[in-house]
């Protein structure tokens, strides 16, 4: 937590015409979350006393998402990002605390890195502007900050207006910049547009707090990656790839066994177990809880669903949100779940579907089993009670209970409830002709020849 208040103003209404998408740029999902809203949890964090997201283009898409987390303000006309900045001081009104401006399509800058901005502004020598740089392998036409080794600034230079030996410092600016609120909005009201865009720049706050005596200070984050901004199709794979590679090592450090992780995707919210094992090819969708022990076998796609302790799941099974497995169940290949509740020791081995369902402990449903759950307008649930067994191919339409030790024959269709206990069967009558298929297949040979004569 700080120990100083701030607001965080996030920068977000950018057109991202390169994203070639409906969809507003901060809201495309990296693990199923918004980039947004990742930033933003982040933020939430350190308890910040108000959140600012700056809109434009799509604003109503952003609004939304963003609900009552934060305020928002317009930008209207984009004159840059000093210009955005400044739309968000109206908000602030009567705030006297920090203002850290991070950037709604930077989505990974780690609380640590905000927090250790924020503290550099309050050390001894008061800085009045703090920048977050970065050091990356290849510092590309990145803008420089040419900085003394306690972080004090001495110039900030766009990458073209350089000098040869400044091109060689590889602290770069990111972007992100935090400052006292009344530093932040006085210095904005001096930046100028005399630019070929003619637009309000931010970091030039900077050189014009340098040019009148004052400290500013970089803090360099401790990887370049957290600073990525992501501006189109390929750079949000690239985000999603390096995320998914972290929550890998995380949760194979926490005493989770992944058999092919590289193949393995999680979901922003994904929570495991220790000495859970996944095998190859699998996707947890967001909601998803395992407990200790648990089994997820290959090509298994969970989301929304909480898996008992030493449950097993899969291969090539289907949980959808409401699918709850207590301890020790199991549900095998082709089986599919959805808002169903599947007992202690419980089973559906393969090729079943159970929706809109409560299956009792030490239950046994057969193969190609199902619950009909829905009759085009309306949604029924299905009761099957302890012990009991379900026969293969059997249709379960709902309202219906199954009673506890019941047991319903293979090839049933069952409308009514079935009493504790109870065999249920419900079949046409066999019936069997002699010889029948004999004469049939002796007739229609000698046509076939006779036709062909």
């Amino acid at each position: 937590m700080s120990q100083h208040d701030f607001a965080a103003v996030i920068l977000a209404a950018g057109k991202g015409t390169r994203m070639k998408s409906d969809l507003h740029k901060v809201l495309h999902p990296i693990a199923g979350r918004p980039m947004l809203k990742h930033l933003m949890a982040s933020v939430e964090a350190l308890g910040p006393k108000k959140q600012v997201v700056v809109v434009g283009a799509g604003r109503d898409q952003v609004e939304s998402a963003v609900g009552d987390a934060a305020d928002t303000c317009l930008q209207e006309p984009q004159l840059g990002t000093g210009h955005a900045v400044q739309q968000a001081q109206e908000r602030l009104s009567g705030f006297s605390g920090d203002v850290l401006v991070l950037y709604g399509d930077v989505p990974f800058v780690r609380g640590e890195t905000m927090q250790a901005m924020l503290d550099r502004l309050h050390e001894a020598d008061a800085p009045k502007v703090v920048v977050l740089g970065f050091e990356p392998d290849d510092a590309l036409a990145y803008g420089r900050v040419i900085a003394d080794d306690a972080g004090r600034i001495a110039k900030m230079v766009e990458f073209k207006d350089a000098s040869e030996d400044e091109r060689t410092c590889r602290l770069c600016n990111s972007g992100l910049m935090a400052a006292r609120a009344e530093d932040m909005f006085a210095l904005l009201d001096r930046v100028g547009n005399d630019n070929a865009q003619g637009e309000y720049y931010l970091p030039d706050i900077v050189n014009i707090a340098i040019a009148d005596g004052d400290i500013c200070a970089a803090v360099t984050a401790r990887d370049p990656g957290e600073v990525a901004g992501i501006n189109s199709r390929g750079e949000l794979a690239a985000a999603e790839a390096l995320w998914q590679a972290e929550q890998r090592e995380h949760w194979m450090a926490e005493g989770v066994t992944l058999r092919a992780p590289d193949t393995v995707f999680f979901s922003w919210d994904t929570h495991l177990g220790r000495d859970v094992t996944v095998d190859p090819n699998v996707v947890f969708g967001p909601g998803v809880t395992v407990a200790d022990g648990a089994h997820i076998k290959s090509f298994s796609h969970i989301e929304g669903a909480s898996v008992g302790e030493k449950a097993q799941v899969g291969p090539y099974a289907r949980l959808r949100p409401g699918a709850v497995m207590a301890k020790d169940s199991f549900v095998g290949n082709f089986v599919e779940m959805k808002n169903a509740h599947l007992g202690e020791g419980a089973k559906a081995s393969h090729l079943t579907y159970l929706g809109d369902a409560e299956v009792g402990a030490r239950a046994n449903i057969g193969a190609g089993t199902i619950t009909c759950n829905y009759d085009g307008y309306f949604k029924y649930r299905t009761e099957i009670g302890e012990g009991a067994f379900i026969g293969s191919n059997s249709a379960l339409i709902a309202p219906v209970r199954i009673g506890r030790d019941a047991i319903v024959a293979a090839g049933s269709t069952v409308s009514r409830d079935v009493a504790d206990g109870d065999l249920r069967m419900v079949r046409g009558e066999q019936i069997v002709k002699p010889g029948w298929a004999d004469r049939f297949h002796d007739a229609m040979r000698k046509k076939k020849a006779a036709k062909k004569g």
